[in-house]
């Protein structure tokens, strides 16, 4: 039962398969959220082992739990900031932490179980199968990228690596991606019956690309706590830039990745390269007779942007950090919308 070519066109079920993709985009888009919360509240280092199959259970009995605390006691991150932490209070990161993973299990499985389920009732339609292939291997390899981050910051460091944080969230923010495309393609290819995959075209590719960049600068920016750095806007400080920012004794790549202070300029001001990006992109998915996902697009940009903005003057609360990581998100989900339309629309014509 070959698992690319295994569906018929009579028996093909693109618009269940398009909303089971969703569903997965949309525990995507959770995770990426909690991620943000574990991120805030320095949770992500409260389980010190990755066992993807015991460690669904929580930690149930007092001993377990004491097991579990005296493991995050041996780490960097307890001895220089947590020293007197209680149990209570352990409870309380270790809580993100677990909900984070479970998700992640969670999203694993479900995507496996309807992907099975599709591939043994012959309803994945033609030419599909090795993309849904691709989504599995991708999350398969999330799980990887995660320990990987994770176990940065179990020996030598107070906290995870902030370029291997930016990894896992690009990573996911690619799943994510493509889940999306992926069903906007099944969704197409059910309202037609004939198969018209849109293709990413250059300049709908460019500003993903852009995103993606910013995504990224936003990810060594929580990473390198960089937010905190001035709780100002535009200024940092009394200046556009201030005075000493940039560290001479390095390196351009190093002060563009591990300089806090020119880490939180960049992502101030790449952000309004990416938003010109996300209207021009958006008055061109306009003029090719696209309706509501420009709108969206647009109406994203703006509200990213003050979001943004509040993070930094609010002294990065936590549940404004979160709305923006979150609208980050949905930002992308929206800019794969307006992208996907323009190719199909091409595809169409």
């Amino acid at each position: 039962m070959p698992f690319s070519v295994s569906a018929a066109p009579s028996r093909a079920a693109p618009r269940a398969l398009a909303i089971w993709l969703l569903v997965v985009a949309a525990m995507v888009f959770a995770i990426v959220v909690v991620g943000g919360i574990t991120r805030l509240t320095e949770s992500g280092l409260s389980i010190v082992e990755w066992d993807p199959i015991l460690g669904t259970v929580p930690p149930l009995t007092h001993a377990q739990w004491q097991a579990a605390f005296d493991g995050y006691k041996a780490i960097p991150q307890y001895h220089a900031f947590n020293q007197g932490m209680t149990l209570d209070g352990f409870r309380h990161i270790f809580f993100w932490e677990y909900l984070h993973r479970l998700l992640a299990r969670m999203i694993g499985t479900v995507l496996g179980l309807v992907l099975l389920v599709f591939w043994w009732r012959r309803r994945i339609p033609a030419g599909y199968g090795w993309r849904v292939l691709l989504i599995l291997a991708l999350g398969g390899l999330q799980g990887v990228i995660g320990w990987w981050m994770v176990a940065s910051g179990l020996q030598f460091r107070t906290e995870v690596s902030h370029i291997r944080l930016a990894v896992h969230l690009s990573a996911a923010m690619l799943i994510y991606a493509v889940l999306i495309w992926t069903a906007l393609d099944l969704l197409a290819l059910d309202r037609r019956g004939t198969d018209a995959r849109a293709r990413l075209r250059p300049w709908p590719a460019l500003a993903l690309l852009m995103l993606a960049g910013q995504i990224v600068l936003g990810a060594f920016t929580a990473g390198l706590r960089a937010g905190y750095a001035f709780a100002s806007w535009p200024l940092m400080g009394e200046r556009l830039f201030p005075d000493g920012g940039w560290l001479d004794g390095k390196g351009l790549v190093a002060n563009l990745v591990s300089n806090p202070i020119v880490v939180q300029f960049v992502h101030r001001w790449w952000a309004w390269a990416v938003a010109v990006a996300a209207v021009l992109l958006a008055l061109a998915a306009r003029r090719a007779g696209e309706r509501r996902a420009p709108v969206v697009l647009v109406a994203l940009v703006a509200l990213q942007i003050l979001l943004g903005i509040l993070t930094l003057l609010s002294g990065v609360r936590i549940e404004v950090a979160v709305a923006h990581q979150a609208v980050a998100a949905l930002l992308l989900g929206a800019m794969v919308w307006t992208a996907h339309g323009l190719g199909r629309s091409r595809a169409v014509r």
